[in-house]
């Protein structure tokens, strides 16, 4: 088949939807499917796209990212000249100036697409400003409830994400649910522990560790509070905090600041690759106490990594963990019981690395690349078959 993934933009430092188009992409193509992405040069990695010689990666000159909308005009032309080359379209985002032009294309001339959010639905779960809302429904209303209701199929990674699309109109007919897949393969040769603890200088302190956009929406305030409150009973602990500033680690250090954690907190910036994996290695627990979160991504990373995770129960990450008993649940804003659940897994590494070990085999044996990928070769044959 010949298949054309679509998002804003393409980089390591992108997060977890950029990592499942480039695996996704790279999977699809040794399969002997002819891949496609089209994407933007915004925060453009030459060495990212070239790792990926099989698959073709056409970025379009950025002229606007404001309020994270990627203005790519000369998309348009590309599609409108060769959108018939294609025999299905992944659309990998809610809301975006791609999904316009690919709708309006994809519909003159009669191909499927499928449209995965990842996440990126709902209005009001944004660390973007109270404008953002507004700006989302009125995207909806002019263009993202035709695009919606236009694709061939709806993509949800969890139950969660199911609930969104039948919350916006979806008919439950539409939507397929699809966990994310891991390359577990890549996490099959680890970095040995101790790289990451001699490069930045930590000895004998426990790493609670969060990795991940640095953004209000990962609930790191509440992170820090918690963290505060653990430093209270215990001076052997550091939190280390792994990823871009999304505009939020300025808040963050005004509230070290106040609360007397300064040297007690860590920021590394981006990690990826080996550093990122080392990071995880020597963690000696996972934190994502996030708002929102439509799956455990980073902390079934972590549980890839051998470390044990500590997941808000508030989100599809919360509802990840849970089904398979892959790590502890903790009620969202609840300084005390975050602080406790901390506490507990640095005082029991047994229990802690028996229940990691089995999620890490399930992951291994259930949502490897390997074994996902013909869900979406099945899904994209069910789509082009109705349509011929």
């Amino acid at each position: 088949m010949r298949i054309l993934h679509v998002f804003d933009f393409f980089s390591p430092h992108g997060g977890g939807t950029v990592d499942v188009v480039y695996k996704l992409s790279r999977a699809l193509a040794k399969r002997r499917h002819e891949v496609t992405i089209y994407t933007s040069d915004f925060k453009l990695d030459r060495e990212y796209i070239n790792s990926l010689p099989e698959v073709n990666v056409r970025p379009f000159h950025c002229i606007s990212s404001l309020a994270g909308f990627y203005l790519i005009p000369g998309m348009v032309m590309e599609t409108k000249r060769h959108l018939r080359d294609f025999d299905v379209i992944h659309l990998h985002s809610a809301r975006s100036f791609q999904n316009i032009v690919i709708h309006h294309y994809a519909k003159k001339y009669g191909i499927p697409y499928a449209l995965d959010t990842h996440g990126s639905l709902p209005r009001t779960v944004t660390g973007g400003g109270a404008f953002k809302p507004t700006l989302k429904q009125q995207f909806d209303i002019a263009f993202g409830n035709r695009i919606l209701r236009d694709a061939h199929m709806l993509i949800a990674e969890t139950d969660v994400g199911v609930k969104e699309y039948i919350r916006f109109g979806a008919s439950e007919g539409k939507i397929t649910l699809i966990p994310p897949p891991f390359d577990t393969e890549w996490f099959s040769k680890l970095p040995p522990p101790g790289l990451f603890r001699k490069k930045y200088g930590i000895t004998e302190k426990k790493i609670v560790m969060f990795l991940g956009r640095i953004n209000r929406i990962k609930g790191l305030s509440f992170l820090l509070e918690s963290f505060n409150e653990l430093s209270k009973s215990r001076d052997n602990a550091i939190l280390v905090i792994v990823g871009n500033d999304d505009g939020y680690q300025s808040t963050l250090e005004s509230e070290i600041a106040e609360l007397n954690l300064s040297g007690k907190v860590l920021f590394t910036g981006f990690l990826g690759g080996q550093d990122k994996l080392s990071a995880l290695v020597d963690a000696d627990v996972f934190v994502q106490t996030s708002i929102y979160e439509q799956g455990a991504w980073a902390p079934f990373e972590a549980v890839l990594c051998g470390t044990p995770i500590i997941v808000s129960n508030n989100s599809g990450a919360g509802e990840d963990v849970k089904k398979i008993d892959a790590g502890y649940l903790v009620e969202y804003g609840n300084r005390n019981d975050l602080k406790d659940k901390i506490q507990y897994v640095l005082d029991n590494p047994t229990e802690a690395e028996e229940k990691t070990h089995k999620a890490k085999k399930y992951l291994e044996t259930n949502r490897s690349f390997a074994k996902e990928v013909e869900q979406y070769e099945n899904l994209y044959k069910e789509i082009v078959e109705e349509c011929n």
